[in-house]
C-alpha cells in the first residue's frame, strides 16, 4: 500500500511540474492563460472506523484554468485587439465556433479577419448604409478591392447670407462678372463614374421694389456645375433671418435635374448622374459677413483600402484613399457562466463545454463585456516568478515521494530477509 500511496504521490508531483512547465513555456503567448494543478487526498472504503484507515494517496482533481487579466502590450498592427475586461473573442473554424483571447488577427487572401491563419473572426454585419444588424453574427470581412465610385444625389449645406448686401448692380446674371451677383460659394461632387466636377452657386439679392410686398428678403440662387447653368432657385427669409416656407423652396429643399456630365471639351462623358437633392434647412440671413457653416454631399471617386480601425466599442471601419470610411460591422465578443469550465483547444482557444455554460455574446463595453484596445495584444498572464517558486515545489515532492518508495522497500527487504 505504501507504494501505491508513493506512486500516486510521484504521478501527482509529475503532472504539477507539467502544468507548471507549460506555463513557463507560453510566458510569451499573447492570450494565453496559466493553469493550477489542484489535487485531493485518496481514501479506501471501508466499514471500520475511518479514524484508523491511513490514506490512500493523493489524485489530481483538476488543472483549473486562470482567467485572470493579463498585461496589455501595443503594437504598430491595427487589427491586434486586446480583451480589458471579461470575455472571449469569438471565432469560426470550418462551421464549429471556438473562443479565444489572443487578438494577434490579420487578412487572408479573401479579406476575412482571421486567427491563426484559419478561423475567422465573428461579429455583427452592417449594410450599405453602415448600420449594423445586431443579433446575427457572420464572418467579418474587410472589402480589400477598389472601392467603387458613388454618383452624388444629395449636397447639404448650412450658410449664412449677409442682409446688410445691396442687390447688386451689373445687370442680369452673368457667372463671369462679378457686378451681377453677391457671392458664391463651390464644391466637388462626383458623376456615376467618380469623375469629379465642380458646382457652384451664386447668391444675388433681389431689388426690394420688384418684389411683392413683404417679399424683401428674397434672394435668387443660381446652379452652374462646370460652368454651364443647371438650375435658378429662389430663396426668402423672414424677418428673424430663417427661411420663409412662403417661398417656393421655402424648407430650404430644391432639386438639380437634367443634369449631363461632359468632358473638359465640353462632350459628354460617358457617365451618369441622378437628380441632386440640394438641402440648405440651416440657411439663414443674418446682419454678419456671408459665410458657409457646413458642407455634406454623399458622391466620391473610387478608392483604395488605406487601413482598417476598430473601435472601443469594437465598430469596425475601413478607410479609403478617396477619404470615404466605411462601418464594416462590429465585433462580437462571447463570457461564459463558468469560465473555468471551458474545453481547452490548443492555438489559445477555448471550446464550450456543459461545465462552461452556454456563451452570453453581445458586443463590447454591453454588460460584463469588456473594451476593446485596438493595435494591442493582451500578454499571457503567467507570472514567472511565481511559477519558478512551484517548480522548485514540485520537484520537492517528487524528491519526497521518491523517498517514501524508498524507505518502503528498505522495510519490505527487511521483512523479506527474517529468517
Amino acid at each position: 500500500m505504501s507504494f501505491n500511496t508513493a506512486l500516486s504521490g510521484l504521478r501527482a508531483a509529475n503532472t504539477d511540474l507539467a502544468v507548471t512547465g507549460n506555463n513557463i513555456a507560453n510566458a510569451s503567448t499573447a492570450g494565453f492563460k496559466s493553469s493550477r494543478a489542484e489535487f485531493g487526498d485518496v481514501y479506501a472504503s471501508s466499514l471500520v472506523n475511518s479514524a484508523a484507515v491511513p490514506g490512500s494517496g493523493v489524485l489530481v482533481t483538476e488543472v483549473a484554468q486562470q482567467f485572470d487579466q493579463g498585461n496589455i502590450a501595443f503594437t504598430d498592427n491595427s487589427l491586434d485587439l486586446a480583451i480589458n475586461g471579461q470575455g472571449f473573442f469569438v471565432l469560426s473554424d470550418a462551421g464549429a465556433r471556438t473562443y479565444t483571447r489572443a487578438g494577434n488577427f490579420s487578412l487572408d487572401n479573401q479579406g476575412f479577419i482571421v486567427s491563426n491563419g484559419a478561423a475567422r473572426l465573428q461579429g455583427n454585419p452592417a449594410n450599405a448604409q453602415g448600420d449594423i444588424t445586431d443579433g446575427v453574427l457572420t464572418d467579418l470581412r474587410v472589402q480589400t478591392q477598389d472601392l467603387a465610385p458613388s454618383a452624388t444625389s444629395n449636397l447639404d449645406m448650412d450658410f449664412n447670407l449677409d442682409s446688410r448686401e445691396l442687390p447688386p448692380t451689373g445687370g442680369a446674371f452673368d457667372s463671369a462678372d462679378a457686378d451681377t451677383f453677391n457671392n458664391s460659394t463651390s464644391q466637388t461632387i462626383y458623376d456615376s463614374l467618380g469623375n469629379p466636377h465642380v458646382m457652384t452657386q451664386y447668391f444675388a439679392k433681389q431689388d426690394p421694389l420688384a418684389v411683392p410686398p413683404g417679399a424683401d428678403n428674397a434672394w435668387d440662387m443660381y446652379v452652374l456645375i462646370d460652368g454651364e447653368p443647371v438650375g435658378n432657385f429662389e430663396i426668402g427669409f423672414t424677418d428673424g433671418g430663417a427661411l420663409d416656407p412662403a417661398f417656393p423652396g421655402g424648407s430650404g429643399s430644391y432639386t438639380v435635374t437634367g443634369w449631363v456630365p461632359k468632358n473638359s471639351d465640353g462632350d459628354p462623358n460617358g457617365a451618369t448622374a441622378p437628380d441632386i437633392a440640394l438641402n440648405f434647412t440651416g440657411a439663414t440671413q443674418f446682419g454678419g459677413e456671408a459665410s458657409v457653416a457646413s458642407i455634406d454631399q454623399n458622391g466620391f471617386a473610387p478608392g483604395r483600402l488605406a487601413g482598417v480601425q476598430v473601435s472601443d466599442d469594437g465598430t469596425l471601419f475601413a478607410r479609403y484613399t478617396n477619404g470615404e470610411a466605411l462601418t464594416l460591422g462590429r465585433v462580437s465578443l462571447a463570457n461564459f457562466p463558468n469560465p473555468q469550465g471551458l474545453n481547452p483547444l490548443g492555438d489559445t482557444a477555448w471550446g464550450e463545454s456543459f461545465e462552461s455554460g452556454q456563451p452570453v455574446i453581445g458586443s463590447p463595453q454591453s454588460g460584463s463585456l469588456g473594451a476593446l484596445q485596438a493595435g494591442a495584444l493582451e500578454e499571457s498572464n503567467v507570472d514567472l516568478s511565481e511559477e519558478l517558486v512551484r517548480l522548485i515545489i514540485a520537484q520537492r515532492n517528487f524528491q519526497a515521494n521518491s523517498k517514501t518508495i524508498e524507505t518502503a522497500n528498505t522495510i519490505t527487504q527487511t521483512i523479506i530477509n527474517l529468517r
